[in-house]
């Protein structure tokens, strides 16, 4: 009882102050027009002196003529929209002990620190432009979820696996076992569901799933409406795209025949370039010594981060492939999401706009979501983050996020609202 009133005095803090900082920028329902000297509509088009009319947190029209009682000048920016992540770890974080919390671990911190954790994780990554990502699994990714969207605290629309179905062979369950365990997480609110037909790159990425189970999983899946995004290496990439699986994530150690594959069954593929290795090495003592995080993991995972980006590079010019964005973000790594697209620009063979759409249209159409986000268009929430610099020429620009805006309401902002004209 103390602990859970603790926590709920917590949660009554970050929401006061929560509400403080968003009643600051609230549109109160009167119109708001975003003054534009280049956009990029999240489609792959350019467009330049032209203006955005929002009103209740929508977008109605682009249009250079438009007016409103309040103007934000973004001229001289570059805007476009707000960025999604199809795979993070929201709830990873370090704990007072400095070591990883958040994962399953983190025996040495109060339920206090780690809501408190959460919380910054997920303001951080609003600050850094991106305005909806996809948790791939922890039942605290609820109730953040959920406060997020019941604006009691700030942070990036969520989407989240709730707990993933880890492949562990035969000890899994019978298929049928596995069909009732897919059901429990939708009825535990998951928005997706997350399966590991491998097991880490760290212990080898081998399969760890039969083709029945996976088939099992994908279909019940698909029965109760939910996508899947699979964590599949080497031979589980074609076992997944055999069962019917949605999108697959990392695909690392495959033929590079199984690309064209997903191709061909439009199986979205989320692969990451960067972020998440160096991010692993940066604070490798964080991790060092708990779960597989090991010597020899470390080691594989230097092994085959050099050998990824010819993968990477052959599936960016596979013709049909989608590519989305997920940067497999955890502790350690929140506020700097953006630095994937300069590994993807860098060292991945994507050019700065396939960088970009591939966290804007495409993660937004693996998600379900294009008819609300990942655009700029007339209907589409007002998700709009603008950057000082041209990504275009200096995909450095990304770290430069100068103004935020989720579904209407601006979060940051360099600028300074108006009197319209």
């Amino acid at each position: 009882m103390k602990i859970a009133r603790s926590l709920l005095l917590i949660v009554a803090i970050l929401t006061a102050v929560a509400s403080v900082a968003v009643a600051q920028h609230q549109p109160e329902g009167q119109p708001i027009v975003l003054r534009v000297s280049t956009l990029l509509d999240g489609r792959g088009h350019v467009e330049h002196n032209t203006s955005i009319l929002i009103e209740h947190g929508k977008i109605v029209r682009i249009d250079p003529n438009a007016t409103a009682a309040k103007v934000y000048d973004l001229r001289g920016l570059t805007v476009m929209p707000g960025w999604i992540d199809c795979h993070e770890h929201i709830t990873w974080h370090f704990g007072p002990d400095g070591r990883l919390a958040g994962a399953g671990v983190g025996k040495n911190e109060t339920p206090e620190h780690a809501f408190l954790a959460m919380a910054a994780n997920a303001w951080s990554t609003l600050m850094a432009g991106f305005t909806t990502i996809q948790s791939v699994g922890a039942p605290a990714d609820v109730p953040l979820r959920d406060a997020i969207a019941r604006g009691e605290i700030p942070g990036p629309r969520i989407l989240t696996a709730v707990r993933p179905l880890a492949g562990r062979g035969p000890k899994t369950g019978t298929p049928e076992q596995i069909r009732q365990y897919v059901d429990q997480d939708k009825s535990m609110g998951a928005d997706l569901m997350k399966i590991f037909a491998s097991a880490s790159i760290r212990q080898g990425g081998t399969p760890t799933l039969s083709q029945d189970q996976l088939d099992a999983a994908c279909d019940e899946a698909k029965k109760d409406g939910l996508r899947t995004l699979v964590h599949a290496y080497g031979p589980a990439v074609k076992e997944a795209v055999d069962a019917g699986c949605f999108e697959v994530e990392h695909g690392m150690l495959i033929p590079l025949s199984d690309l064209k594959l997903m191709a061909e069954h439009h199986v979205f593929f989320d692969p990451q370039a960067g972020l998440v290795f160096q991010n692993y090495f940066d604070h490798e003592k964080n991790y060092l010594g708990i779960g597989g995080y090991t010597p020899d993991g470390f080691a594989a995972m230097h092994k085959v981060w050099r050998s990824d980006d010819q993968m990477f590079n052959a599936a960016v010019h596979t013709p049909g492939l989608i590519i989305v964005f997920g940067t497999d973000a955890v502790a350690g790594a929140f506020g700097r999401q953006a630095e994937e697209f300069i590994y993807r620009v860098q060292k991945a063979g994507m050019t700065p706009m396939q960088a970009l759409e591939s966290a804007n249209y495409f993660a937004a159409e693996s998600m379900r979501l294009e008819k609300q986000i990942g655009s700029i268009a007339p209907g589409l929430d007002a998700d709009i983050i603008a950057l000082a610099g041209d990504p275009l020429k200096d995909i450095t620009a990304v770290r430069r996020v100068a103004f935020v805006m989720k579904h209407g309401v601006v979060y940051k902002n360099v600028v300074t609202a108006r009197a319209g004209r």
